[in-house]
């Protein structure tokens, strides 16, 4: 029974850390959150979604203590004062992952963009990383350690996949994270993002106008297997956890090899 025991404390790959997670009330960040969970993380939920959070915490509290803070991330008052809650609850902050962000309308046309909908966008994926780096930094600079990441997207290193204001969002959280990752270094923080191919939830479904068999067709290059929001939550903890110790600046793609091809060129043959 004790090797056991033993045994069930090493596969917490998480146990006392205390992770913060932004838009984890549903999707990749509802999946995140559980899978911290059950690695021993305690984790804060911030998030607009206040009864889907609420709900979360209280499911999650029989693996490890969880809290829900309103947190709007365009705002910085709202990110100050979550990363403050993760604190003054736990003590500390181990780990913050970006990860609320928002889609758009699909308007492939740049005639067709309204400048109010593009600063939207910029501001909750990007504007929001920022914020949530900055205060996350101000907190595990004293300690000298620390793992920050994003959710960033295929769109942060190829074009052509969605809107102008995503794939603009995106190559701009890249650019934060890698100079981030630079500053923060030499404080032990490390500073990562994780870029999944699409994704069918909720988001991701609305705005490619697609069901569940529509969104697995288009996983054309790695047969037989379908990105799910797990296989995306398992990459952030790959990232949050001591298994990582020295990565950082590191944009994990996680895209069954689809940024690597050309489908306009290309020498192997194709199986229907």
């Amino acid at each position: 029974m004790a090797s056991a025991s033993l045994l069930s404390a090493t596969l917490k790959r998480l146990q006392d850390k205390v992770a913060l997670i932004t838009g984890a009330s549903s999707g990749i960040g509802e999946c995140t959150a559980r899978l911290f969970s059950k690695h021993g993380a305690k984790v804060v939920i911030a998030d607009i979604q206040d009864e889907l959070g609420n709900s979360l915490c209280r499911e999650l509290a029989a693996d490890s203590p969880s809290s829900f803070v309103h947190c709007d991330v365009t705002k910085e008052e709202d990110a100050q004062n979550a990363v403050n809650t993760a604190v003054s609850k736990y003590g500390k902050l181990d780990i913050m992952f970006n990860n609320a962000g928002i889609i758009g309308v699909a308007k492939p046309n740049i005639l067709d963009n309204e400048k109010s909908e593009f600063e939207k966008i910029i501001s909750v994926n990007l504007v929001g990383a920022f914020l949530g780096t900055k205060h996350a930094a101000r907190v595990m600079i004293p300690n000298r350690r620390g793992s920050i990441i994003t959710t960033a997207s295929v769109c942060s290193v190829i074009g052509g996949v969605a809107s102008h204001a995503y794939t603009s969002s995106k190559h701009g959280v890249l650019g934060l994270m890698r100079n981030t990752a630079v500053e923060l270094g030499q404080y032990g923080i490390r500073v990562n993002s994780v870029s999944p191919y699409v994704v069918p939830t909720t988001l991701a479904k609305d705005f490619f106008k697609l069901d569940d068999d529509g969104v697995y067709r288009i996983y054309s290059n790695l047969k037989e297997a379908v990105l799910k929001p797990e296989d995306v939550a398992q990459a952030a903890l790959y990232l949050a956890g001591d298994e990582s110790k020295y990565v950082s600046g590191h944009n994990l793609v996680v895209d069954g090899g689809f940024t690597v091809v050309n489908p306009g060129f290309c020498m192997f043959p194709q199986s229907v």
